[in-house]
């Protein structure tokens, strides 16, 4: 014991008392504190399992919904593939029906049964077992028995195309048909069974291995009491000596893409819409497809000399030399003429015009007599139609002869024949002339030649003032000819 703790006295009891009150209040707040501390670390786990089970919570919230999600936009695009095959489905069915009124049976059939499970959709079995039906009833046409039709430009206002007592007003009445001309012969020839071909449709062409061509005759079916015919049509370029006449100007597009007609009328004005025979015979069409096997349309025959469907696509214009007056006129009165976007927009209109099933042909870059002209100068207008028309057209096979002229008379042609074995040899295969009679056909082995006739004004004044009718076998004249024709000059 130290010397201080044996100096200190002795505890009182009252000392001793509050001594022990300080030591259990002192350990009463440790085990407070304690006990707060416990708190707090009890309150932090929970915070954390609360935390915790919050994140969990959310996570499998954004799972179910990025599931949810997920499944939604399977769901959307099983609706989508149905919806589009549905759609195919229809578009399939209706092209089939157009196919079908157009006799083209087996393409129908075809098409069909290109579709996804076609034989367990019985409306689709029905409708092929349908069209078997229709195909069986069709009959074997005489082949032999195939007219060819052709048209130049329509008169739209016969008023201006008739006027004056001029070459060019005799011109008009005697080679153009107009509007409610041609639209009376498309229904009358309808309604009298007529269904038109293509021209090639008549023959089955094949190649050997030597690349050489051969064509033999076809086989069209048609209905009993269908007859076929051919159309073509002459000079659609819209030369410059047209202007003012009341035809259309040139072929454009209208907002669908398809071929439609430029016309300025007789105040000046600029018009579109079906003033000459393409888009007249395509509305036509679009209402009756059984009037056409396969879709046909018909062949137009172009000159290059003014360019074509009413563009100045001839080089001429580009280099300005060698203008005749018509075209000098025509540049000064288009000073911002830019000639490659004219063969740009000619392009375009007549690669929709293809798209149509119309075709091209040559009718000689200059309208050249082709019976008449020495073999040079056939030679050099041929250069430049492939020159400056065929890469516009996409090419052709067919040539179109101007004036109703031919290489040779009404015999075959033949290899000794330098003209006819010249314009083979820059690939023109199938030969068209003028003829009055109701058919005129060869097919030989080497080259397809037609006969054509001309339905015009002075054809049809003829039919109904003259002595001989020779269109009675497509329609009756008398109800065709435009009460606007008062007269008809002489050949």
């Amino acid at each position: 014991m130290s010397q201080e703790q044996k100096k200190r006295p002795p505890m009182t009891e009252e000392e001793r008392q509050r001594r022990i009150e300080r030591l259990r209040r002192e350990r009463r707040r440790k085990r407070r504190q304690q006990a707060m501390i416990m708190r707090a670390a009890v309150l932090g786990v929970l915070i954390l399992i609360l935390i915790g089970s919050i994140a969990l919570v959310s996570v499998q919230v954004r799972r179910s919904k990025a599931k949810k999600a997920e499944e939604k936009a399977k769901q959307e695009k099983l609706i989508q593939e149905e919806e589009a095959k549905n759609k195919q489905r229809k578009e399939s069915i209706d092209q089939a029906d157009v196919m079908a009124q157009g006799y083209d049976y087996d393409g129908a059939i075809e098409l069909l049964k290109s579709l996804d499970n076609y034989d367990k959709d019985a409306d689709i079995v029905a409708k092929i077992a349908g069209y078997e039906a229709d195909k069986s009833t069709l009959v074997a046409v005489n082949m032999n028995e195939i007219t060819h039709i052709f048209y130049h430009s329509l008169v739209v206002d016969p008023e201006r195309g008739f006027a004056g007592n001029d070459s060019a007003a005799a011109g008009f009445k005697q080679w153009m048909t107009t509007v409610d001309e041609f639209n009376k012969i498309t229904q009358a020839m309808y309604d009298n069974g007529y269904v038109l071909i293509d021209l090639h449709d008549m023959v089955t062409e094949t190649t050997d291995e030597n690349g050489t061509v051969h064509f033999t005759t076809n086989q069209i079916m048609l209905p009993e009491g269908k007859k076929p015919f051919v159309l073509s049509l002459d000079d659609l370029s819209y030369y410059h000596s047209y202007d003012g006449r009341g035809v259309a100007s040139k072929i454009v597009l209208d907002e669908n893409g398809k071929p439609t007609c430029e016309y300025i009328q007789a105040d000046g004005t600029t018009v579109t819409g079906a003033y000459d025979c393409i888009p007249l015979l395509d509305q036509f069409l679009e209402e009756h497809p059984d009037g056409a096997y396969h879709g046909a349309r018909g062949t137009i025959a172009l000159t290059g000399y003014n360019g074509i469907l009413g563009y100045r696509t001839d080089i001429a214009y580009k280099t300005r030399e060698n203008l005749t007056a018509d075209q000098q006129a025509w540049l000064d009165a288009h000073p911002d003429f830019d000639y490659d976007k004219e063969c740009e927009e000619a392009k375009k209109v007549a690669d929709a015009i293809k798209a149509d099933g119309w075709k091209f042909a040559s009718h000689t870059w200059g309208h050249i007599r082709i019976g008449d002209a020495s073999l040079e100068s056939i030679q050099k207008d041929t250069e430049k139609w492939l020159s400056y028309v065929a890469p516009l057209v996409g090419g052709t096979d067919t040539i179109i002869f101007a004036h109703g002229q031919d290489l040779a008379d009404w015999h075959d042609y033949s290899s000794d024949n330098e003209k006819f074995t010249y314009l083979k040899s820059q690939g023109f295969n199938f030969f068209c002339n003028v003829d009055s009679s109701q058919y005129f056909l060869q097919i030989r082995d080497n080259y397809v030649r037609q006969g054509r006739r001309n339905l015009d004004g002075y054809r049809l004044w003829n039919d109904v003032h003259g002595e001989k009718n020779r269109t009675s076998d497509l329609f009756d004249a008398t109800q065709i000819l435009d009460p606007a024709r008062t007269d008809m000059p002489p050949l």
